[in-house]
C-alpha cells in the first residue's frame, strides 16, 4: 500500500563499519570500540495512566514532568506522590522513571528548586533531563542519588561539547534532533558516553525547539513550558499586502515537520550503538504511547533475537499510521531535510482508527470483557483489541451490555463500563479501537 511506504533516506548513506577508534584529545589510550547492546526504550509518559500504559506495553524506561521546571507545562504533570507511584508501578516491571527538568530559568523559577529536585530524589525518580548548568549543578550538589541527564534544549552535535559535558560529570546527553547519524558514529567513537537519540515523534521547525513564535504571537515562553505550537498554526501568505500566494479554499500555509519515524532503520541505529531510542509525545494519546512503545519493542526484540534474519515487517508499520498523526519521515538522520520533509498546505487525514476503550477485566467461562470507554461505539462497528507483543485481532461489535446487564444501542458516556463478548481472548490493559466510517 502506497501510503504505508516509509520516505527513503536522502543524502550519503552511511557505512556502519565500526572505525578503528581514535586517541583522545589528550593523548590517553584510544577507547575501545562500543559492543553492540540491546538500547533502551524510552517512552513519553504525559500522566500516570500513560505511564503504566507505556510500562506495560514495553518501555525500559519513561519521562515525565513534574509540576514546576518541565518544557510541558499543558501536559497532566505529575505530583510527588503520583512520581512515588509511577515509580513503584515501573519497578513491578524492571523499569525506570525520568523527569525532565529542562526549562532554562529566570532568577524567579530558582526559588525552591533544591527543595524540588530533594523531592524527586526521594520519590524514587532515576534521572532528571536537564539543559540549565544552574540546574545541572544544583542537581548533582542537593540530589546526587539523581542521575542527570543533559536535555536535548542543549543542543549538543559535536564529540567536544558531549566530551565537556561528561567532565562535569554527567552520564547520558541527549542529542540535539538535528544530529545526523554519521555524527552519531563519531561521537559513540570519540567519548564513551550514553547517548540518547530520538527516533521518533514530532520535530520542531526550530532548532531543537528554541523557538521564539510562541513567545511573540501569545507571550507563552517555549523553554519555560509554555509553547503554542505556532509553526502548526495555518497562515495566509502573501506577496506584499495584497497579492496572496495560495489561492483556493482550505489551502494555507503551516511552518510545521512532518514527524519523525525510524521504525525502518532500527538496525542502523542498533550497530551505531545509541543506548536510549526516545519516543516524543508526552502530550499524546494513551492509544498513541501504548501502540508506538509496542512497535517499537517489538522490532527491537525482533532484532536481538535473530540480528542476521532480521526484517521489518509490515505489520509495525501498519500499527505506526494507526498512531501517527501527520506524515513521517526520517528528520536529520540521513541528511538535511528539505521541503518534502515539512508540510505545506492542509495535513493530510488521520489515522483510520480512533482509541475507543480500556480492557479492565476479561472472564475466560464467558468470554465477555469489561471495556472502560474512551469514545463513543455501537453495535455493528469494526473494531481492533490490541495487546503487548502484537496480539491483536479485528471483530464486529454485536451487543452490548452496561455493567447491570442491560443492553444498551450505543456506548457513550465517557468512562462507561461496558460488557463485550470478545472472538478471541484478552486481557486487562488491552486497548480497543474503532474503525473511522468512510476511513
Amino acid at each position: 500500500m502506497a501510503a504505508m511506504t516509509m520516505p527513503a533516506a536522502k543524502g550519503r548513506r552511511v557505512r556502519l563499519e565500526r572505525p578503528e577508534p581514535l586517541a583522545k584529545a589528550d593523548g590517553q589510550k584510544p577507547m575501545a570500540a562500543a559492543k553492540v547492546r540491546k538500547p533502551e526504550l524510552l517512552a513519553p509518559a504525559g500522566s500516570l495512566e500513560k505511564l503504566k500504559f507505556a510500562v506495560h506495553y514495553g518501555a525500559d524506561a519513561v519521562y515525565i514532568g513534574g509540576q514546576k521546571y518541565g518544557l510541558r507545562s499543558n501536559a497532566d504533570n505529575f505530583t510527588l506522590e503520583q512520581m512515588k507511584e509511577g515509580v513503584a508501578f515501573a519497578r513491578g516491571y524492571g523499569a525506570k522513571v525520568f523527569c525532565a527538568v529542562n526549562i532554562y530559568a529566570h532568577d524567579e523559577d530558582l526559588d525552591g528548586l533544591e527543595e524540588y529536585l530533594r523531592g524527586l530524589e526521594e520519590a524514587g525518580i532515576a534521572a532528571i533531563i536537564a539543559a540549565d548548568p544552574v540546574v545541572i549543578e544544583t542537581a548533582q550538589r542537593v540530589a546526587p542519588g539523581l542521575e542527570v541527564h543533559l536535555s536535548t534544549q542543549q543542543s549538543v552535535l559535536n564529540w567536544r561539547t558531549v566530551q565537556f559535558w561528561k567532565e562535569e560529570g554527567l552520564p547520558r546527553v541527549v542529542l540535539a534532533r538535528e544530529t545526523s547519524l554519521e555524527q552519531i558514529l563519531e561521537i559513540k567513537r570519540r567519548v564513551d558516553i550514553e547517548l540518547e537519540v530520538f527516533v521518533h515523534g514530532a520535530m520542531c521547525s526550530s532548532f531543537s525547539g528554541r523557538c521564539v513564535l510562541s513567545n511573540h504571537f501569545t507571550d507563552r515562553d517555549s523553554n519555560r513550558g509554555g509553547c503554542c505550537q505556532s509553526c502548526r498554526w495555518q497562515y495566509d501568505l502573501y506577496f506584499g499586502e495584497d497579492e496572496p500566494v495560495l489561492s483556493g479554499e482550505g489551502d494555507r500555509f503551516t511552518m510545521g515537520s512532518k514527524d519523525l519515524c525510524m521504525i525502518a532503520h532500527l538496525p542502523e541505529l542498533i550497530e551505531a550503538g545509541i543506548d536510549s531510542f526516545k519516543i516524543e509525545g508526552r502530550m499524546k494519546s494513551l492509544h498513541y504511547a501504548a501502540t508506538v512503545t509496542g512497535v517499537y519493542r517489538q522490532a527491537i526484540d525482533a532484532y536481538f533475537a535473530d540480528p542476521a534474519g532480521y526484517r521489518l515487517k509490515p505489520e509495525w508499520l501498519e500499527e505506526i499510521y494507526k498512531a501517527a498523526n501527520r506524515p513521517l519521515t526520517t528528520g536529520f538522520f540521513f541528511g538535511e531535510p528539505d521541503a518534502d520533509d515539512h508540510i505545506y498546505g492542509p495535513e493530510p487525514k488521520g489515522a483510520p482508527y480512533d482509541f475507543a476503550g480500556v480492557v479492565l477485566d476479561y472472564d475466560e467461562r464467558t468470554g465477555i470483557a469489561v471495556v472502560e470507554q474512551r469514545s463513543p461505539f455501537r453495535p455493528g462497528q469494526e473494531v481492533e483489541f490490541f495487546g503487548p507483543g502484537g496480539r491483536l485481532f479485528r471483530q464486529t461489535l454485536v451487543e452490548l451490555e452496561d455493567e447491570s446487564g442491560a443492553r444498551i444501542d450505543v456506548a457513550r458516556h465517557p468512562l462507561q463500563r461496558v460488557r463485550i463478548r470478545t472472538e478471541q481472548p484478552v486481557r486487562a490493559m488491552d486497548l480497543m479501537r474503532k474503525r473511522i466510517a468512510g476511513a
